[in-house]
C-alpha cells in the first residue's frame, strides 16, 4: 500500500513530468476512479491549465493548477503516478491520462481502484483534509507527544489512524515500533516519556530514509526486509519474528526486542 514515502515520490514524478506544462488532453479510460466529478467536467475544468507546484499531506497528493481547481489524488492499495511518452500504449490499469506538452503524459495507474481522483476548490480541499491529523513528516517532538496524549488504546492503532497522524501505514508503523523497541499492542497511556521520545526519533529517521528511497525499502537491516521471509527472524537479535493481527492489520514484531511489558 502506498504510504507517505511513496506519495512523496509521486509528488516528485508530477513535478518532473508535468509542473508548469499545459494540460493539452485528458483521457479518462475508466471513470470508476473519479469521485464527485464526471469525465467531461474533469476535461472541461483542467484542459488548457498548467499544473502548479504540488503538495502532499499524509497519503494525499494535491495537484494544484494555475488559478484553477485542485486535483486531489489518493492511491489506496495499489495506485501510483507514472510519467510516460504519449506514444506508449496505455497499460490495463492506466485509468486517467494527462498529456502535458508534446512528449509527456502523466498517468494515474491503479489495479484495485480503491481510491482515485477528486476535483476540488480550496474549500473542498480543506473539507477533505479537516479529518486528517498532522502530516507525520512535520511533527516535532512536543507536538507528537501532544497528539498521542489524546489517544487511548494501542500504539499501533494510533500510528496508523490517519485522523491522528497522516501518512503512516502498516509497514511504516511496524518498522518504527521495532526500531523504538515498543510492542505494537502497548497502550498509549502506558508509554513512558522515553518511549515517546524514541518513537518520535525513529519515526523521523525511518521517514527520512524511506523518502530518499521513494518507498518503504525492504533492506536486510530493516524489519521490512524480513517480514515476508519463510523463516522470518529479527535483523537485530535473530529471534523468530511474531505475527498476529493488531489494530485489524497483519503485524510483525520481535518479542525479545519489543517485550509486551516494559
Amino acid at each position: 500500500m502506498p504510504e507517505l514515502p511513496d506519495v512523496e515520490a509521486f509528488r516528485k514524478v508530477l513535478v518532473s513530468c508535468a509542473q508548469g506544462r499545459p494540460i493539452q488532453r485528458i483521457e479518462v479510460r475508466d471513470a470508476g476512479v473519479l469521485h464527485g466529478v464526471s469525465a467531461s467536467r474533469l476535461r472541461r475544468q483542467l484542459a488548457g491549465r498548467r499544473f502548479a507546484a504540488p503538495e502532499r499531506h499524509g497519503k494525499w497528493l494535491l495537484a494544484r493548477t494555475d488559478q484553477g481547481p485542485t486535483l486531489m489524488m489518493h492511491f489506496g492499495m495499489t495506485g501510483e503516478l507514472v510519467c510516460c511518452h504519449p506514444a506508449e500504449p496505455p497499460g490495463p490499469h492506466d485509468h486517467v491520462l494527462f498529456t502535458v506538452g508534446r512528449d509527456r503524459q502523466l498517468r494515474y495507474r491503479d489495479q484495485r481502484k480503491l481510491q482515485g481522483l477528486w476535483l476540488a476548490d480550496e474549500s473542498g480541499v480543506a473539507r477533505t483534509l479537516e479529518g486528517q491529523g498532522p502530516d507525520a513528516m512535520t511533527l516535532g517532538r512536543t507536538r507528537f507527544a501532544a497528539v498521542l496524549s489524546r489517544r487511548r488504546g494501542g500504539i499501533k492503532s494510533a500510528l496508523i489512524d490517519q485522523s491522528v497522524l497522516a501518512g503512516l501505514g502498516n509497514l511504516l508503523a511496524d518498522e518504527i515500533l521495532w526500531r523504538a523497541r515498543v510492542h505494537p499492542a502497548r497502550r498509549v497511556g502506558a508509554l513512558t516519556a522515553g518511549e515517546r521520545d524514541r518513537l518520535h526519533r525513529e519515526m523521523r529517521r525511518t521517514l527520512r530514509s524511506a523518502v530518499r528511497a521513494g518507498r518503504v525499502p525492504p533492506r536486510k537491516s530493516w524489519l521490512t526486509g524480513h517480514r515476508d521471509d519463510a523463516d522470518a527472524r529479527c535483523p537485530r537479535c535473530a529471534e523468530p519474528l511474531h505475527r498476529d493481527r493488531i489494530a485489524g492489520r497483519g503485524t510483525v514484531w520481535c518479542s525479545r526486542c519489543q517485550p509486551e511489558r516494559a
